[in-house]
């Protein structure tokens, strides 16, 4: 009976290759076209230029860009065991899927093979001691983004837009994307901003200005700050070597600059996120959950409530919400075996019949706590 007593804690999603990791920082835009990856490239070496170590991850499956922006040609990456060494250009670590594949071959994969891809960048790339790592991702909200939420414990995520109300109002879908699965929204980051003539030094704004600062006003967010249109800066990402790297000083370099500093400023300060993670969660030795939130009773949830609960797209009908799984399919007699951490906002639970595809969002489970305490208080009253 004593071993019944014994606690497992919540298990860390993040694996062995990101232990050295001290900030994950994803890099997302609404929209292709803004880009962002040839911001996501300069704010990195921007940062190495003040001592930091960084890495960037190329998450673009579907068009991966900076082995072309660092140069990479055809080098291939070395490989230990079943690891692999990501590559080094211009004082930063890197790796892309464009330097393991044919340059002209395209892409097709389906969001499957996909996502397995961004979690072997993830677990099988020997990341090493990074201060941060910016995460490139490719444009929109869907498998590639939400895959390395759940797979990584992020610091944050910076959104990158230009001026125009297009461009705003698809970036707001992926501000509101990562909030969603509880990401902190570390800044906004106005490319394009405006045009600085190289003669007269008159600044022009060709495509509006003043968007992403006003998006991040409406948002509550950081404005991290504008970049200006740069043809030097474009031509940098066909040369191979980032603008940060060509020339000492301009006012796009001057900006780059300046958003290195406020972004590690925003970094270090950290920014909270409205979350109903548990204060404590732990694994009993028969198999249940015992969870504890902030100011409340501990509630031990058993393994069959939540297995009959699960939130999956085989236990629930995605359409209409109806739930499929018949309770009576699960029997009394099932346990959990693991709990494991999913991303920011929620957990996996590894259950005693095979089944481990729900993620149980902590607004969930803390419902589910809720009605457990319910039930309890009624059958106490009667």
């Amino acid at each position: 009976m004593a071993e019944q007593h014994k606690h497992q804690s919540v298990q860390e999603q993040s694996p062995r290759s990101l232990s050295g990791v001290k900030h994950i920082i994803a890099i997302g835009s609404g929209k292709g076209g803004v880009g962002k990856s040839t911001v996501a490239v300069n704010l990195a070496v921007a940062l190495a230029k003040t001592g930091a170590k960084v890495g960037v991850m190329d998450a673009d499956i579907y068009g991966p860009s900076q082995p072309g922006m660092l140069g990479a040609g055809t080098e291939q990456p070395h490989i230990e065991g079943d690891m692999i060494i990501p590559m080094n250009r211009h004082g930063i670590s890197f790796m892309s899927l464009g330097i393991l594949m044919d340059e002209d071959k395209p892409v097709i994969w389906r969001a499957p093979i996909a996502t397995r891809m961004i979690q072997q960048f993830i677990e099988n790339v020997k990341w090493g001691d990074l201060d941060y790592l910016l995460v490139d991702l490719p444009p929109g909200t869907g498998d590639v983004q939400i895959t390395l939420a759940q797979q990584a414990r992020l610091t944050g995520a910076v959104i990158v837009t230009t001026p125009q109300q297009v461009a705003l109002g698809v970036a707001k879908k992926g501000l509101q994307m990562f909030a969603q699965v509880k990401v902190p929204i570390l800044g906004i980051i106005e490319n394009m901003s405006g045009f600085v003539c190289p003669h007269c030094g008159k600044e022009t704004a060709i495509f509006k200005s003043g968007g992403g600062k006003q998006m991040a006003e409406t948002y509550g967010v950081n404005f991290l700050g504008g970049i200006p249109i740069d043809p030097e800066l474009m031509a940098s990402g066909d040369d191979g070597v980032p603008l940060m790297e060509k020339k000492a000083n301009s006012p796009t370099v001057t900006a780059f600059a300046a958003l290195a500093e406020r972004f590690r400023e925003v970094v270090a300060q950290g920014v909270a996120v409205q979350t109903a993670e548990p204060e404590t969660m732990a694994l009993s030795g028969d198999g249940n959950v015992i969870v504890t939130w902030k100011d409340q009773p501990s509630v031990t949830i058993s393994a069959r409530e939540l297995r009959v609960n699960c939130p999956c797209a085989g236990c629930v009908d995605e359409e209409s919400g109806q739930r499929t799984l018949d309770p009576m399919r699960v029997t009394l007699g099932i346990t959990i075996g693991a709990i494991n951490r999913v991303g920011r906002y929620g957990v996996n639970f590894q259950f005693s019949d095979g089944h481990n595809t729900g993620i149980y969002g902590y607004d969930y489970l803390q419902e589910l706590g809720r009605r457990k305490n319910d039930a309890s208080k009624q059958s106490f009253n009667v």
